[in-house]
């Protein structure tokens, strides 16, 4: 293992290990000591990396409050507070955010519906602007607290971005900031359709984040309703299954997709760490 101090290779393995397990190892070099955990986000957590995982998981995708979430654990014979959870949550969602946006660069399909939906901060209701693509597939999600042209904008340089190329066409509600918003950040080739009637993917899409919110009765402060909306639609989208009629997928292989999915994203975040 390289020394996280002096990027030295000579580091010896040490027999001792810290209180929760990790290895730890000499450097010659620096003549300092770390462990496996050592320059990584993780470092000087008193639970295991694994807890941190779950709770920040368990956090994002169940509808449990921080109170549900502490208590889960304590079960398990990890005592930490409410508001320990809120902080992993903070620290670590947009790392796992930033991961699976980049896994799913270059995916998103050639017709994008677009839409808002209402988000409730500080008692105040916001904009979560939101896009899927002819499968279902997220394409991106953006917090604004207005619903205008400084908000489209963004929204779609942002979502481009992530997918990494324009789409063919784009379907909205028809609000007026959304022609010269679409025009000016994609080009005037992108056709814009304006249809309650075709926009209905979309606005069946967002009951996932406005059932997982409702429990949760608004948000703090933006910046903490943005990191988790996003980090909520990322990671609704990387477990999301493509079944259809004739195409059904049975419970066995749900659950083998799952917990392959599941161990798949945690050596994604403890590699990157």
């Amino acid at each position: 293992m390289n020394c996280p101090h002096c990027a030295a290779s000579s580091a010896k393995k040490r027999a001792k290990k810290t209180e929760l397990g990790y290895a730890t190892f000499f450097c010659p070099g620096c003549r300092r000591t770390f462990n496996e955990r050592t320059g990584t986000p993780f470092n000087y957590l008193e639970v295991p990396t694994d807890v941190v995982f779950l709770v920040v998981f368990c956090r994002l995708r169940y509808k449990l409050s921080l109170r549900d979430v502490a208590e889960m654990f304590l079960e398990r014979g990890f005592v930490f507070t409410h508001e320990t959870v809120r902080e992993w949550e903070r620290r670590f969602a947009p790392l796992m955010t930033d991961q699976l946006r980049t896994k799913r660069h270059g995916r998103g399909g050639r017709s994008w519906y677009v839409d808002e939906t209402y988000i409730k901060v500080n008692g105040k209701w916001c904009y979560l602007y939101r896009a899927v693509d002819e499968d279902g597939n997220l394409v991106d999600s953006r917090l604004s607290e207005k619903r205008n042209m400084d908000a489209a904008q963004p929204f779609f340089k942002q979502a481009i971005a992530v997918v990494g190329h324009t789409p063919q066409q784009v379907t909205t509600d028809g609000h007026r900031s959304y022609p010269r918003a679409i025009g000016e950040t994609m080009g005037n080739d992108v056709l814009h359709r304006t249809s309650a009637y075709l926009n209905n993917q979309i606005e069946q899409d967002h009951r996932g984040i406005k059932q997982r919110y409702s429990s949760m009765h608004g948000f703090g402060n933006v910046v903490s309703a943005a990191r988790f909306c996003r980090a909520f639609d990322e990671l609704r989208q990387y477990f999301r299954l493509h079944a259809t009629t004739k195409n059904a997928i049975s419970l066995a292989q749900r659950r083998q997709i799952f917990r392959e999915r599941l161990v798949a994203l945690h050596e994604l975040i403890m590699l990157v760490s």
